[in-house]
């Protein structure tokens, strides 16, 4: 397993299209998910240590996120074929076992991750109600365990400036995880 740091945000970059199937048996568009206030796009997985260890903090924040106008979707893009615990069947599981209240779909061409240059899970994109990139940062401090309740919630606090503002903070910490798991 590969550990990996996200690149710099690269502000303004647009959103870029996509059309993928959800858990809930629903094919998601990026303005399918959008929100009034913009999205937040995440690249997670089922078995990564660093997505497990956040998962309660990701569905509490995206929860707390909608009163802002900003929704979520979480991308599976991994291989399955290395690992069978992101496969669909097991994602429909985790999005219920962790009530999860956004759209997880499956890439499983890869071709979004690519697109947007996903490198790791969690690798998280915060985008303003134009759907130009404000965010490419961590969720808080947490890695492969999760951090204390009482550190700063990164992720949340620039999403929410991006839902007040349109823009995301100038000072962004990379996310770490898992590398994403390509085919050949």
């Amino acid at each position: 397993m590969v550990s990996l740091e996200t690149p710099v945000c690269d502000f303004g970059k647009d959103a870029i299209a996509f059309s993928l199937p959800g858990v809930d048996g629903k094919t998601w568009s990026l303005q399918g998910c959008t929100g009034e206030k913009g999205l937040l796009i995440m690249f997670i997985c089922n078995h990564c240590p660093y997505v497990k260890a956040v998962f309660d903090r990701i569905v509490r924040d995206t929860n707390e996120l909608r009163d802002y106008g900003i929704n979520s979707v979480a991308i599976m893009s991994n291989d399955v074929s290395l690992y069978e615990e992101d496969s669909f069947d097991n994602m429909k599981i985790i999005a219920e076992q962790r009530q999860f209240s956004f759209p997880y779909l499956w890439d499983e061409s890869q071709a979004v991750a690519k697109a947007y240059g996903a490198v790791c899970t969690p690798d998280f994109f915060g985008y303003n109600a134009d759907l130009q990139l404000q965010y490419r940062g961590r969720l808080d401090e947490s890695r492969k365990q999760a951090a204390p309740d009482d550190v700063r919630r990164d992720l949340f606090d620039a999403m929410v400036q991006v839902a007040t503002t349109g823009s995301g903070p100038v000072e962004q910490t990379p996310s770490m995880g898992c590398s994403i798991k390509w085919k050949d």
